[in-house]
């Protein structure tokens, strides 16, 4: 099987049920966001020393949660339904989030991303999740009102949920950048106006 298919050349592509749309359109715009953010967990996982070997396992299952997120931002609502998203998968970033902030000090500033490296790279793919929050809250905005949208309904309540799960893991990451941060005997980095 060839990895090109030539069908996207003329700057179109299709979401996931065979619908064709431009590729600068906002379901686009948020999966590819999604897709980017799972690349840099994978660069973190792959940079980050084996003595954080619970935080790089719950990382691996972000991604996983990310993909499945990803496929109803692509989702048409023309194929059979997806599996509905986890709701509880918030709940489980947020018991990490409360896990590693009380195992190191306490904020008191603005944070400037530093050293190590795999501490940078999560504060990157915080960035990045913000981005695929903001797309996938345009969703909402262009189609979660339209009640005759193929693309709504079951797809827009799933969407409703990737949204709070993008909202929790950006806590999460910039959390996790500050724990690799002071766990690998740094300091963050404050900065004060």
């Amino acid at each position: 099987m060839k990895i090109y298919t030539k069908t996207g050349d003329s700057g179109t592509t299709s979401l996931v049920g065979g619908t064709r749309v431009p590729k600068c359109c906002t379901r686009v715009d948020a999966y590819g966001d999604a897709d980017e953010l799972i690349s840099w967990l994978g660069l973190i996982i792959a940079a980050t020393p084996d003595e954080f070997a619970n935080e790089k396992s719950f990382l691996l299952e972000i991604q996983k949660e990310l993909m499945a997120i990803s496929a109803h931002f692509a989702c048409d609502g023309k194929v059979a339904k997806l599996k509905d998203l986890d709701a509880c998968a918030v709940e489980l970033l947020e018991k990490e989030i409360d896990r590693m902030t009380g195992e190191i000090p306490a904020q008191t500033a603005f944070i400037l991303p530093g050293a190590p490296r795999y501490s940078a790279a999560a504060h990157v793919a915080r960035t990045v999740c913000r981005r695929c929050e903001r797309h996938a809250l345009k969703i909402m905005a262009e189609e979660g009102n339209t009640s005759n949208d193929e693309m709504c309904g079951h797809n827009i309540e799933n969407i409703s949920v990737g949204i709070r799960y993008l909202n929790r893991l950006s806590d999460y990451l910039f959390t996790l950048g500050r724990y690799f941060t002071n766990k690998s005997g740094g300091q963050d980095i404050n900065w004060l106006p």
